[in-house]
């Protein structure tokens, strides 16, 4: 082989390798991106337009609105008895706390006798913010770190030959 037939080979090398490493470059890249782009979810109940128009206040009773909707997600613990039937769409980005984006609840009140009397919608630009599920129920006992999970099971396995479990009377 010439001198120059093994110059362009170097060079087909190296033209390759910087190739390769700017296309693993691109596919970082993109990764990195795609793990940024906001994860949007539906959450409660959906309300259906038509289904909900055919609900007239002094004409249906509970158990009729419960046939048209469903159970309700929440129902209000003071006053009149009201249903609330509530959407929520949240955005979320990798690891942080989701944001509710939109939310709209809807309320049906009821009189003594259970029948509808009022039905009202509500945004989140009416300022009412919906959140049954906020608190969280502390757990006793102890909090393990990263490495203590990882490690915990080592040396708590079996030997070969035991079975691991003690039978009353041995």
């Amino acid at each position: 082989m010439t001198q120059q037939g093994k110059r362009m080979q170097i060079s087909k090398k190296v033209a390759l390798k910087e190739g390769g490493r700017s296309l693993m470059i691109a596919v970082a890249l993109a990764a990195g991106l795609a793990a940024c782009e906001p994860r949007i979810s539906t959450h409660g109940y959906v309300p259906n337009e038509q289904i909900l128009n055919r609900i007239e206040p002094g004409l249906h009773n509970r158990l009729e609105v419960a046939q048209f909707l469903g159970t309700p997600s929440s129902t209000a613990l003071f006053g009149a008895e009201t249903w609330l039937y509530i959407t929520a769409r949240r955005e979320e980005y990798a690891f942080f706390r989701p944001e509710i984006i939109d939310q709209s609840v809807i309320a049906i009140a009821f009189d003594e006798r259970g029948i509808v009397q009022e039905i009202a919608g509500y945004t989140l630009e009416d300022g009412l913010i919906v959140d049954p599920i906020s608190r969280t129920t502390p757990t006793y006992g102890k909090q393990l770190g990263l490495l203590e999970q990882l490690v915990g099971n080592v040396g708590r396995f079996n030997t070969e030959g035991q079975s691991g479990v003690s039978l009353p009377g041995q």
